[in-house]
C-alpha cells in the first residue's frame, strides 16, 4: 500500500489494513488510520501501546459532525484494538458511546529565540551513524528549514530532488494537506544553507531521489527525526507553558506567530499581509491561518513592541483548523 504512516503504530496500521483487505473488505478509505497515526505521532511520540489515554484523545467529537461520521471513526479504534489483541498485544478497547461531547483544542508551544538558538546548537552536535551517515548534515538543516519556511515536517521529508530549485530558491510542495499544491520561496540565507547542505550530501548520494535522504532511494524516516528531536528537547528541558510536550510540528506554529510579531514591529498592515501568509502556508481560508497565531505574553511585547492587552482581541478564536 502507498499510505505512509509515521507513528509508533505505523507497521501495525499497515498490517491492520492489509488484513481487512485480505478478508475481502475493500477498505479504500484510510482517512481514520491516517488521522490516528498523525495524532499519535504528534501527541504521543514514543508510545507504542494502545492505551486508554490514546483512545480518550481520539474520542473527541469533530466539530459538528453527524452521528454516522462519529460512529465510523469510533468503530475504527475499537476494530484496531481488537486486531492488536488478536496478535497477542495489550490494547485498550474503547467502549461504545465513549465519545467526548465537544472538541478540545491542542495548545502548541511557541518557541522563544533562546530555545531556538539552543536547539540549533544541539542539532549541530548530532553525529553520523551507520544507518544515517549524513545525519550531521540533515538534522541541522532540516530543523532550521522547518522554522524558517513554516513547512510541515512531513512536507519537508517528502521533498523530492526535482521539487527543489536551488538556483532561485523555489520549492514546490506537491499534494500536501487537502491535496493542495503550493510554491514557497526561500530567503537568501536559508537558500544558502540548503545549497551548502546539498553539496555535502551529494558526496554521499550523488543521484539521490529525496532532498532529505536516508540513502539514494529513500527519504528520512519521520520516526527517526522525531526520536532525535525528543532527545534534544528533553536534554534542553524545553517545557510548554500549557503542560503539553513541545512538538516538532510546533515549529510551524512558531513560524507563523513570529512572522506576525515581526510585521507588527515593522508597522505592516496586518489585514493586507495575512492573505500572503495564508497562501504561503498552503491554507485556503484565513481562519486556518489564524489557528497558528498565538499571542504569548512576554514574547509578544519583546518581539513586536505591542502590549498584549492592546492586540489580544484582534484575532478570532479558532477551535479547529487544518494542520
Amino acid at each position: 500500500m502507498n499510505t505512509i504512516f509515521v507513528s509508533e503504530f505505523a507497521e501495525r496500521l499497515i498490517g491492520f489494513i492489509d488484513q481487512k483487505r485480505a478478508l475481502g473488505y475493500t477498505y479504500d478509505n484510510v482517512a481514520d488510520p491516517k488521522m490516528f497515526d498523525r495524532m499519535c505521532a504528534e501527541q504521543f511520540p514514543g508510545e507504542n501501546s494502545l492505551t486508554a489515554d490514546i483512545c480518550s484523545a481520539w474520542a473527541i467529537r469533530r466539530g459538528k459532525e453527524t452521528a454516522k461520521a462519529t460512529a465510523g471513526w469510533s468503530a475504527f479504534i475499537r476494530e484496531f484494538a481488537r486486531y492488536l489483541l488478536r496478535n497477542g498485544e495489550q490494547a485498550y478497547v474503547m467502549p461504545r458511546g465513549a465519545i467526548a461531547k465537544k472538541s478540545q483544542r491542542y495548545i502548541p508551544h511557541i518557541y522563544s529565540h533562546t530555545e531556538l538558538g539552543d536547539m540549533w546548537r544541539a542539532f549541530d552536535e548530532v553525529q553520523p551513524t551507520s544507518a544515517y551517515p549524513t545525519a550531521h548534515f540533515i538534522l541541522p538543516t532540516l530543523i532550521r528549514l522547518l522554522y524558517c519556511s513554516g513547512m510541515r515536517p512531513g512536507e519537508a521529508l517528502n521533498l523530492r530532488m526535482d521539487n527543489v530549485n536551488l538556483r532561485d530558491g523555489k520549492i514546490f510542495i506537491a499534494e500536501s494537506k487537502g491535496n493542495r499544491d503550493r510554491i514557497i520561496m526561500l530567503a537568501d540565507d536559508v537558500l544558502e544553507l540548503c545549497r551548502k547542505y546539498d553539496e555535502q550530501v551529494q558526496v554521499y548520494f550523488p543521484s539521490r531521489s529525496y532532498f532529505f535522504a536516508k540513502n539514494a532511494a529513500s527519504p528520512c524516516d519521520y520516526r527517526w527525526v522525531g526520536y532525535i528531536f525528543r532527545k534534544v528537547r528533553n536534554k534542553l528541558h524545553i517545557e510548554s507553558r500549557s503542560g503539553n510536550l513541545p512538538r516538532l510540528y510546533d515549529l510551524r506554529h512558531t513560524f507563523a506567530t513570529h512572522r506576525l510579531y515581526m510585521w507588527m514591529r515593522d508597522g505592516k498592515d496586518l489585514n493586507a499581509m495575512m492573505p500572503y501568509l495564508s497562501a504561503y502556508m498552503g491554507h485556503t481560508k484565513l481562519t486556518e491561518t489564524f489557528y497558528y497565531i498565538h499571542l504569548v505574553p512576554g514574547m509578544l511585547e519583546e518581539m513586536s513592541g505591542f502590549c498584549y492587552g492592546s492586540v489580544a482581541s484582534l484575532f478570532p478564536e479558532v477551535a479547529e483548523a487544518d494542520e
